[in-house]
C-alpha cells in the first residue's frame, strides 16, 4: 500500500476529485444518452448526487489499493466505466452494450496480462469459470420472477467482473450487491417511496458489490 501522508494519500484526493467530476459528467451524459424517446433531458437531481459521490468514493481508493501504475490505470478506467453504467441505469434503467461489451474485452485482456493475481491469488481458469458460472446462475434464478427481474446487461456486466476479479470475488460481489439491494429496497418500502409493484434496477447494486469486491485487500 502507498504510504499515507498525515492520514491521507495525496493521490487518493486527486483521484477522488476526478471521480466526483466524472460522476457529475456521467450523470449529464446519462440524461442525454441514449436519447430518451420523448427527447427530454433530465435536470440535476438526487441521481446526480448519488453518481458523483460514488465516483469520488470508488476512484479515490484506486491509488490506495494498487501500487502499480498500470493497475491503477486499468482499474481507474474500469471504475470510471462503472460510474457511467450506474448513471445510465439510474436514469434510464439500462446499461448500454457500448459500455458492457468493451468491459468484457478489458477483462479478458487483463486476465491474459496479469492473470487472477491482479486482485486475487487463485488459478487463472477460476476467473473464466466465475465469468461464466455466476452470471449464468443469476440469470437462471431470475427467470421465475419474470421478464426484467435481471437484465441481459446485468449479466454482461457480471461477465466482466468475473474476468477482472476471479471466482471468489465475483461471488462476494454478487452477495454484497444482493445485500445492499435488499437493504435499500426495504428502506424504500418502509418509507413508502416505492411499492411492491415498482421496478427498481438491480444494476447499481451489482456495481457497488463489484467495486467493493475489487477493493478487498489481497491475502497471501
Amino acid at each position: 500500500m502507498p504510504t499515507l501522508v498525515a492520514g491521507v494519500e495525496p493521490l487518493a484526493v486527486v483521484f477522488g476529485l476526478l471521480g466526483f467530476a466524472w460522476g457529475v459528467a456521467a450523470d449529464r451524459v446519462a440524461a442525454r444518452w441514449p436519447a430518451h424517446e420523448d427527447g427530454s433531458v433530465r435536470r440535476v437531481d438526487w441521481r446526480t448526487a448519488v453518481v458523483a459521490v460514488f465516483g469520488a468514493a470508488a476512484l479515490s481508493v484506486v491509488p490506495v489499493r494498487f501500487d502499480d501504475p498500470a493497475q491503477r490505470a486499468l482499474f481507474g478506467l474500469y471504475f470510471a466505466a462503472c460510474v457511467l453504467l450506474m448513471a445510465t441505469d439510474l436514469d434510464q434503467r439500462l446499461m448500454p452494450n457500448a459500455i458492457t461489451y468493451p468491459l468484457i474485452v478489458i477483462g479478458a485482456l487483463a486476465l491474459v496480462w496479469g492473470g487472477d493475481s491482479l486482485v486475487n491469488r487463485s488459478p487463472l481458469w477460476t476467473a473464466v469459470l466465475g465469468a461464466i458460472l455466476v452470471p449464468g446462475l443469476l440469470f437462471a434464478l431470475s427467470i421465475p420472477f419474470g421478464e426484467g427481474a435481471l437484465g441481459e446487461a446485468d449479466v454482461k456486466f457480471m461477465v466482466s467482473v468475473g474476468l477482472m476479479t476471479g471466482l471468489i470475488r465475483i461471488v462476494l460481489a454478487t452477495f454484497a450487491g444482493a445485500m445492499i439491494g435488499g437493504v435499500v429496497v426495504l428502506a424504500l418500502l418502509i418509507t413508502r417511496r416505492v411499492s411492491l409493484q415498482s421496478y427498481i434496477p438491480f444494476g447499481p447494486f451489482l456495481i457497488l458489490g463489484a467495486v467493493w469486491a475489487v477493493l478487498i485487500p489481497a491475502t497471501s
